[in-house]
């Protein structure tokens, strides 16, 4: 028998796989049983504030919010970076699809994100 350590999701798990020989019966698969609790799924994030804009910039991939360029209040043009997220180690700036004034920031450095999430609102 071999012990693994398998992180998924952020949740650590060891695991003990037993070897079957060449001629063995296949044995059913391994249960896996959590190392230490699971942490916590993150709060939801509240409902944007009833001043939040009505443009939505979305996140066009999966990742990590990486930097935060603008801030609420701030004016910004079309194609201004308004967050930068992390995806497979590399760094992709969210952009404003139009001109206008940073309404919201919806998520703060570190957050996982999915693809199409709303990160920020403008007016």
């Amino acid at each position: 028998m071999k012990n693994y350590t398998i992180t998924v999701n952020g949740n650590v798990y060891d695991v003990t796989v037993e070897e079957n020989g060449a001629g063995a019966a296949a044995a059913p698969a391994p249960k896996a049983a959590p190392a230490a609790a699971p942490k916590a799924a993150p709060a939801p994030k509240a409902a944007p504030a009833a001043g939040a804009g009505s443009i939505e910039v979305k996140a066009g991939a999966a990742g990590k919010v990486f930097k935060i360029e603008a801030s609420v209040g701030q004016s910004v043009k079309r194609g201004d970076a308004v967050v930068i997220i992390e995806a497979m180690k590399m760094e992709i700036p969210v952009v404003a699809p139009e001109d206008g004034t940073v309404a919201s920031i919806n998520v703060a450095v570190g957050d996982a994100i999915e693809s199409g999430a709303v990160l920020a609102t403008l007016n």
